[in-house]
């Protein structure tokens, strides 16, 4: 057998020298995030975990049974209803606001303002938001006083408490949380349209809403987008805002996949079935993250 000479060992040093860099990083991530998922994988085909250790494969059973509870149905359905109204009003405002903060009609002082306000949603956590909700849709706060001012309600109204009106006021304060991101991400995108295009549009005599169709949403459909499959991916796993302010009631009224896989583990005690929802959500964040991946690639 040959030795190695200097220039091969050089070569075999630089080939290992970039995994030896983010190895650390890999064994963190590694400890904190690949090994959990892959216990709760396995978790989810033992007939119990965690509590009563038992080993025995289950097969799907856990599986089947989430599949058959309606609490399980209802609480996805609740999960879509709640994620597609907040990624669908936080464009929709996002981008109002964008075009307003963009706009040469607003002098540079009063777009400050609004810009720091605007954005104020931003700098508070979800349990902050959670309080801040509760207190402001609580029978006795303030948006019921003005709305019985107003002769909009005749009685003040239990906003988290009724079940007709519970999953509307939790999806109303997601989006007043959530909405500064597309407003941030849309208005530097708006900063990046050529105004080119809108100077040969004022030319060929474009009104502002022809305008705003054929030049700045194309121009601004890739950041919309993207932001929205993020925004959808982190919205579906929403739970301290619905915990903290009905805890999935009442009735279920509010129930999410987070809050439904969070009940079965440290209230029903039942941690393999917690698994099998648990893996489930898993699935389709990994299956919407792969099609956020091939939109980038695609760009």
């Amino acid at each position: 057998m040959t030795a190695r000479g200097p220039k091969a060992n050089y070569k075999l040093g630089r080939q290992i020298a970039p995994y030896l860099y983010l190895s650390p990083s890999l064994i963190v991530v590694g400890l904190l995030m690949l090994l959990p998922m892959a216990m709760v994988i396995a978790y989810s085909f033992q007939e119990s975990a965690v509590l009563r250790p038992d080993t025995s494969f289950a097969g799907f059973r856990h599986y089947r049974a989430i599949f058959g509870d309606e609490v399980f149905w209802a609480s996805l359905w609740h999960t879509l209803y709640f994620t597609v109204a907040s990624v669908v009003m936080h464009m929709a405002i996002g981008l109002a606001f964008a075009l307003m903060l963009n706009s040469d009609r607003i002098s540079p002082m009063l777009r400050s303002v609004l810009r720091v306000l605007y954005i104020l949603p931003w700098l508070f956590t979800q349990v902050i938001i959670a309080v801040i909700w509760r207190l402001m849709l609580d029978p006795n706060g303030v948006v019921n006083s003005i709305l019985v001012d107003l002769g909009i309600i005749g009685s003040k109204v239990a906003w988290f408490s009724s079940v007709e009106t519970a999953l509307h006021a939790v999806t109303f304060a997601n989006i007043w949380a959530g909405y500064p991101l597309f407003m941030v991400s849309l208005l530097a995108g708006l900063q990046g349209i050529p105004k080119d295009l809108y100077e040969a549009a004022d030319i060929d005599g474009a009104t502002g809403p022809q305008k705003l169709v054929f030049i700045t949403i194309p121009q601004l459909m890739p950041i919309i987008v993207s932001i929205s499959l993020l925004d959808f991916i982190w919205t579906m796993q929403v739970f301290p805002l619905i915990w903290l302010t009905t805890g999935g009631g009442p009735i279920y009224a509010t129930e999410v996949l987070s809050t439904y896989t969070y009940k079965l583990a440290f209230s029903q005690y039942n941690l393999a079935q917690a698994a099998a929802s648990a893996v489930t959500i898993l699935l389709i964040s990994i299956g919407l993250t792969l099609f956020y991946i091939r939109h980038q690639k695609a760009r």
